[in-house]
Formats: C-alpha cells, structure tokens, sequence
C-alpha cells in the first residue's frame, strides 16, 4: 500500500497529524418531453468562513454554496425536473458540474466545452429531469482543485420511488483539507511534486464540514448511510468496527446487497457507497470508524456515540433486498465498439512520465500521449449513438485513478482480464497502479463528455480527455 507522509496540524485527537493525514415516467417522445414542473434552489458561490476544527481554532477561511460547507443538501424524487439558479461571487470564473447524473450536454458543467464559465457577478441557469436515484453530488469544474479544495462541493440525492424502510437517511460528505496550525488553507494548491504523485492529500478529514469527535447511535436502528467523497485527492478505505455494513449501492446504482471485501468501504474521490448500517452496540458503547487506505497513515474518523436508550427493537430486522434497478439501456457485449485507453505519466512512472512531461505542455498526466491543456479539445473517441462500447483502460502508472466519465453510467466487467463478480453500474471506477478495467456502456447520451481522472490535480495536469457521442 501506498506510504507517503503530509504536513500536520495540531488538533486534538482528530485532526489528522500525527496519526494520518419514476425513472421510466421520463421517457422521451419523438422530440417532446412531458411537462414536469420544476424544483426550484438557488446556490451561490463565494467566500464565506466555517468552523471546520472546532474551539479553539479560529473559524476557516472558505468558498462556499449559501455560505454552508458543504453546499445544501438538495434532495428531489426520482423522476423530478430540477431548475437551479447559480451566481458566482468568487473572483474567479466557476461552473457546476452534476457529477453521476445523465443531464443533457448543456446542462453538464464543463468550461469551454458545454458553457461558457460563469464570470464573476454573473448568473447561469441550469434545468434537466432526473431520471435514475441515487447519491451524487455537486462541484465546479473550472479551476477543479482549488475551488473543491476550497470548500465547493454538495450532495445531491434523488430518492426512490419505492425506497426501503430505515430509521435514518443520513448523508455524509467526506472532505480533505490542508491546515495550517491557526486552521487557515494552506494556499499551495498546484505544488509541482504533488502534481505528480497523488495529488494534494490534506491533513484534517471532516464528515459534513465539520471534524467531529462523535456521530450519535441508538441501540437496534437501522441506518441508511449514504457516503460522497468530495475530497480532491484523498482515497478513504473505511472500517466500521464491530459492526456489520452492507453495500447496497455504489455510484447511485443498487447493487446486490454485500459485505465491503476485507470488511472496508475504499472510495477514490468522487465515489459514493450507499451503506445499510444495523447499530448493534449495547446502549451507551462506542464503537470507531477508522480510514486504513494509506498504510502509515491510520486514524480514527469519528465514533459512533450509542445513547444510554433502551434499543429501538430487540430482534434484528430482515437483511434489505437489491433495489429497483435504475434506467440505463444494458450494453449489448456482443455487438460492441472497442477502445484501449491508456493512463501514463507521474512520478515513479518511468517512460511514461518524461513522455507525459515532455509532450503535454509540461503537463505530467497524459491519456493515449496526449496531456490535455483545457476542457475544449478534439475528441479522443467518436460513438455512434446508441452504440454499445468497451473501454479498455490501462492504467501504466505508480498511482491510482478514479476514472470518471460524464454523462453515461457504466459496468465494470472485468478487472485485470477477469470478469467482475457483479458487474457493478458506476461512473466512477478506481483502477490501482499497473493494473487493468474494462468498461461497458452505450452511447446514449449525445454529445462531447469529459473522460478523466478525478484526483483533480491529475485532471487540471492532463489526465483528461473528451468522448463525442454523435
């Protein structure tokens, strides 16, 4: 496992320092879509000031939606219309991209490729149905690194039609920050080295903005545990000891219900878990939840606190069933287009750095030799819509990659040339150094899509690439 060691900051025990761093109602006729009035939200960004660390640090300087990190919550049924009003009062140009949800091109968030950035003091207006549930969520992606190192970044959750019972829906943003010891931002965002590694991993993790000594529990309820890791870089492999998870979606797409292989949820930045957590501790236990990615660097992320209550039932509810599956055509594998995608440069990486180095613009990430300079580019790939295709992706590097591809959703169908025991729906898939994924998914959604790698520094230093669906 990866060893690398991050400046510290001094903050009790949890400040990472010395121990760590109807879907189907929204079908299309011909040209015509059914009139579904909108949900209406307003966000904007600009800078604001958090209380991430807590008495008796000083609040952070932030940018922030509403003046809340992370953003609001914005929750809607499957099958709604969304109409959601961004202003920009940052004195950069930002967007906002609505990651893991299928929007019309237009809609998508990129600079330069579906829209103009939004200036400084400027307004835009985005407007697209929701057709799949799920957990996803929001970021700009203009100046990516910064602007989500900074605090831009929040959930989006479409619920389901039918949704399982539980006793709470929770939601926990997972951020990444570097501090410095007053809890200010280290403002060294782009440092070369990092760049060309594995991004800029911070020193101080909070859940839902905050570092928290406890997250309250009683005895016997059943959690539906929805995680977003909005970090820039940081890769979360969670324990919740002495209890039990099941994994009943990843990405927003359900999945047959399942223990995390070596009993830990591993997220690569963009990456959601949908978890069933029964809280089985005896009233007034505690019981940690510790992050074990990067081997030297363990800690503990937050306690579940049990209230001295008696417990909310005394036999154990019935193990959940697999969700409604949600709306994506299935690729058909015997008729399929078929690509090889590979993933070169960085550090440690050998050839393919000084290739990715010296042919990018002095970028150091590069996909297929080409190190992307900006968001409005030539397409690597061109699919016919309605195409099934296969994505062969290597990964020639020392690092991990969190791959993620706008627009489309897509199965994960085998993993070093094997095939995947579930053949999980995702948009974003963590491919480890020298290894091996291949993707399915069909072309459906026309238009040019960013394909990239979501440790932002990777993508603002080349590991990006655009896919034309035509």
């Amino acid at each position: 496992m990866l060893s690398i060691r991050w400046p510290d900051i001094d903050r009790r025990s949890l400040l990472i320092g010395s121990a760590s761093l109807a879907a189907a109602a929204l079908s299309h006729a011909g040209h015509g879509r059914a009139v579904i009035p909108a949900k209406e939200f307003t966000l904007t960004a600009a800078p604001g000031r958090a209380s991430l660390v807590g008495a008796p640090y000083p609040d952070t300087d932030v940018w922030s939606y509403n003046a809340s990190v992370p953003g609001p919550e914005i929750r809607v049924r499957q099958g709604e219309r969304l109409r959601i009003q961004v202003e920009n009062q940052l004195t950069q140009a930002t967007t906002v991209h609505w990651h893991g949800l299928r929007v019309p091109n237009a809609m998508d968030g990129v600079p330069f490729l579906t829209q103009s950035p939004i200036a400084s003091g400027e307004k835009f207006v985005y407007e697209f149905d929701v057709p799949d549930a799920g957990t996803y969520w929001y970021h700009p992606h203009h100046h990516s690194a910064e602007q989500v190192g900074r605090g831009l970044s929040g959930a989006l959750i479409v619920e389901e039609i039918d949704p399982f019972v539980v006793d709470r829906d929770i939601v926990w943003v997972l951020g990444d920050w570097r501090l410095a010891r007053n809890a200010s931002i280290v403002n060294d965002f782009g440092n070369r080295m990092e760049v060309t590694m594995a991004g800029r991993i911070g020193n101080t993790v909070t859940i839902n903005g905050r570092v928290p000594e406890t997250i309250s529990a009683r005895s016997g309820e059943r959690l539906r545990l929805r995680l977003i890791n909005a970090a820039p870089a940081r890769i979360f492999a969670l324990e919740f000891k002495n209890h039990q998870p099941l994994i009943v979606a990843l990405d927003g797409q359900p999945v047959d219900p399942h223990e995390p292989p070596k009993g830990r949820v591993v997220l690569g930045p963009a990456m959601r878990a949908d978890l069933v957590l029964d809280m089985i501790g005896q009233p007034g236990a505690a019981s940690p939840v510790v992050d074990r990615f990067y081997s030297d660097l363990n800690y503990k992320l937050v306690d579940f606190a049990y209230s001295d209550e008696p417990p909310i039932r005394t036999a154990p509810l019935d193990p959940p069933s697999r969700m409604r599956a949600n709306t994506m055509p299935e690729p058909d594998l015997d008729k399929v287009e078929r690509h090889v995608v590979t993933l070169e440069g960085g550090m440690m990486s050998g050839r393919s750095m000084m290739m990715g180095m010296m042919g990018g613009h002095g970028m150091g990430w590069s996909i297929n030799g080409v190190a992307a300079s900006g968001h409005d580019m030539a397409p690597m790939i061109t699919l016919s819509r309605g195409r099934s295709c296969v994505l062969a992706i290597r990964n020639e590097t020392a690092w991990h990659h969190p791959i993620h591809l706008h627009g489309h959703s897509f199965r994960v169908i085998t993993r070093n040339g094997q095939p995947t025991r579930d053949r999980e729906w995702l948009d974003t898939v963590l491919i480890p150094p020298r290894e091996t994924a291949e993707i399915a998914f069909v072309a459906d959604n026309p238009g040019d899509w960013m394909f990239h790698c979501h440790i932002l520094d990777h993508q603002d230093s080349g590991m990006m690439a655009v896919i034309r669906v035509a």
